[in-house]
């Protein structure tokens, strides 16, 4: 267990050849947005954090094969000063991926005594 949960590095992006025409890769690709990072153990897979700076945010995880193209988007700055990177990665229709949303698990009726 130790060796999945660890700090993911940040993710330099990785110059795509932009398509000709990128209305036409919609009717073949989805796009997501967010803050790419390298996966932990999987060299092959891509972790992509949905609202990094966000209390509630969740992460997508890719197989990096399955990856047509990746827009930079401008970066995001916290009140610390911390600059994060952005992207618009579109992903091949069909192709299978994770959504991961983290909680802490916490009985809902309340606190029984």
């Amino acid at each position: 267990m130790n060796s999945f949960i660890q700090k993911a590095e940040r993710l330099e992006i990785e110059e795509y050849k932009r398509p000709k025409d990128l209305k036409s890769i919609k009717k073949t690709h989805v796009a997501f947005s967010g803050s790419p990072l390298k996966h932990p153990y999987d060299p092959k897979k891509v972790i992509l954090v949905a609202d990094p700076f966000s209390t509630n945010t969740f992460y997508y995880e890719f197989n990096k094969d399955d990856i047509f193209y990746v827009e930079e988007q401008p970066n995001i700055v916290n009140i610390e000063g911390e600059t994060i990177t952005l992207a618009r990665v579109w992903v091949k229709k069909m192709s299978v991926a994770v959504r991961c949303t983290p909680f802490i698990v916490e009985d809902i009726r309340g606190s029984e005594k």
